[in-house]
């Protein structure tokens, strides 16, 4: 089993960037020295935040995190072209050793969509085809690709991956027909933070089946999932510490996805691992006997003192993950 934290990269106008993203330096560097085993970092486009972009933060990541695993948590790859994905991502697999995960996802902000000219009723196809071409890129063989939105005429990598045929490719997706879509394309589906322990258990069979069905069962080695996570004496004291910066997060994603808003506190009771060091493990135990076994937790939010976020990530790495290790 395996645990790594998804960076919350995402800061208000108001904040000095520099400060904010040497914490993040500091915070991956504790992480790495604790024996966590992975960091993913987020992926947006304008709006009212402050969002450092993923692939740069990571490569910053690098000297500090060791042996970690380095992700996009997801990077949407609908906005960019698969080249230039593939040979971004290449970069940084040759820099960290052959460490990346790419986590990739269609997108689901309009802005973003209308800002890049990519009409969102063809997010799905377009996700489709970009992981195909990234993957017949970091073959190292010449391409000859005629789809409906990438052409490629007998072109090659100008740098492959460190890991030979690139790095294992995580579809992020949230409702079934997307999720079966990962079981196709993806070598994991990285399941979302808001998604509630039975919906993602009833559709972690439903990918099973489908990447069965589709003969690629024996590729898929990990089933990670993130969590909104914060740790503390208990469940009470969690909420008094960390409970209104979540809540600011969740009422920014609801600007894009009312359901963000209207089911914020049933998320809260049921999605997120909230409490003492036995709630989490509660948590980790039933999502683990379904066969989710990369648990990608998230602890900071809008405006949240990074004081508290560190307490929860060492809390997190003395009390909770010593027990399946």
């Amino acid at each position: 089993m395996k645990f790594g934290i998804l960076l919350s990269n995402q800061y208000p106008r108001s904040d000095s960037l520099g400060p904010r993203l040497q914490e993040t330096v500091e915070l991956v560097t504790a992480a790495s020295e604790l024996g966590y085993d992975s960091v993913f970092g987020v992926h947006h486009y304008l709006g009212r935040l402050q969002v450092p972009q993923p692939l740069t933060l990571l490569a910053r990541l690098i000297p500090v995190s060791a042996g970690m695993e380095l992700g996009t948590g997801i990077f949407i790859s609908t906005l960019a072209h698969p080249v230039h994905i593939a040979e971004e991502v290449a970069t940084l697999d040759q820099l960290s050793g052959g460490r990346v995960i790419l986590g990739v996802g269609a997108g689901y902000r309009n802005h973003e969509f209308h800002s890049f000219g990519v009409n969102p009723k063809t997010a799905g196809r377009r996700l489709v085809e970009s992981v195909e071409v990234m993957r017949a890129l970091w073959s190292g063989n010449s391409v000859s690709y005629q789809g409906e939105f990438f052409q490629l005429d007998d072109q090659t990598i100008s740098i492959l991956p460190a890991r030979p045929g690139g790095p294992p490719i995580w579809v992020g997706a949230g409702v079934p027909a997307t999720i079966l879509r990962a079981a196709r394309i993806g070598d994991a589906w990285l399941a979302a933070p808001n998604a509630k322990p039975r919906y993602a258990i009833g559709n972690l069979d439903g990918f099973r089946r489908e990447a069965a069905a589709h003969g690629r069962l024996q590729q898929i080695h990990s089933y990670p999932i993130v969590r909104e996570t914060y740790v503390s004496t208990n469940r009470a004291q969690a909420e008094k510490e960390a409970g209104r910066f979540i809540r600011d997060e969740y009422v920014d994603y609801s600007r894009y996805l009312e359901f963000f808003g209207t089911m914020f506190e049933d998320l809260r009771q049921k999605a997120f691992l909230w409490g003492s060091p036995d709630d989490i493990a509660a948590g980790i135990d039933n999502l683990a006997a379904a066969g989710f076994d990369h648990f990608i937790f998230r602890m900071s939010w809008l405006g949240m003192p990074f004081s508290l976020t560190m307490a929860s990530l060492e809390l997190l790495a003395r009390e909770v993950i010593p027990r399946y290790r």
